[in-house]
C-alpha cells in the first residue's frame, strides 16, 4: 500500500482524513506532494469553509503541542505563519493522507485520524489494523501503533480545549507517560 496525499513525504506527523480537496489536481494522488506557499490558502479559497478550517485546526494543534515533545511552533511566530509557511510543505514533517494508516510500531510517526465515524469504517474494512482503546465517544487511543482517534479537524467538533487535550495526548506517546 502507498500513502496518498498532501504533505512532506518523510513525515513524521501524520493526519487522516475520508476525502480529499475538490480540486481537479488532487483528484487520483498516487503519492505523498508537498504544497508550495500560498497552495494551503488556494484549496481554501477553491474549496471553501471546511478546508480552511482543517488546515487552521491542523495548524492550531501542531502549535499547541508541547515544544519539549514537538518543535513545531518553534518554526514560525504564530500559528497562522506556520500554516501559510510551513504546514504541509517540503520538509515540514507533517502530512494530510487521504489513505489509510500504515502503521509500524518501529517508527517515531504520529498517526491522527479525524472522525470516529472514519475510523470505524477503516476498521470494519479491514483497512485498518489497530488494538484501539476507547477513551470517550470522541478519543481513541492505539499507544503501540502511536495512533490517535479524534474529532474531525472542525472548530466545532475539536475546539480549543479538546485541541488542547489532544496535544497533551500526543506528548503522552512521545514521552510514555501512562494515559
Amino acid at each position: 500500500m502507498t500513502n496518498k496525499g498532501l504533505g512532506c513525504s518523510k513525515f513524521k506527523f501524520a493526519v487522516y482524513l475520508a476525502n480529499t480537496p475538490n480540486m481537479l489536481e488532487y483528484q487520483g494522488i498516487t503519492g505523498v506532494n508537498s504544497l508550495v506557499s500560498g497552495e494551503v490558502n488556494a484549496i481554501g479559497q477553491a474549496c471553501g469553509n471546511g478546508w480552511r478550517k482543517v488546515f487552521n485546526v491542523y495548524a492550531k494543534l501542531l502549535y499547541a503541542l508541547n515544544p519539549a515533545d514537538f518543535d513545531f511552533a518553534q518554526r514560525a511566530p504564530t500559528w497562522q505563519k506556520y500554516r501559510d509557511g510551513y504546514l504541509l510543505q517540503a520538509g515540514s514533517d507533517t502530512a494530510l493522507l487521504f489513505s489509510p494508516p500504515e502503521l509500524d510500531a518501529n517508527t517515531q510517526t504520529i498517526h491522527i485520524i479525524c472522525g470516529r465515524t472514519y475510523a470505524k469504517q477503516l476498521l470494519a474494512s479491514g483497512e485498518l489494523q489497530a488494538n484501539l482503546i476507547w477513551l470517550n465517544d470522541e478519543f481513541a487511543l492505539d499507544k503501540t501503533s502511536r495512533l490517535i482517534v479524534c474529532p474531525y479537524f472542525d472548530y466545532r467538533q475539536l475546539s480549543n480545549i479538546k485541541i488542547e487535550r489532544l496535544s497533551v495526548m500526543l506528548s503522552q506517546l512521545t514521552t510514555k507517560v501512562p494515559f
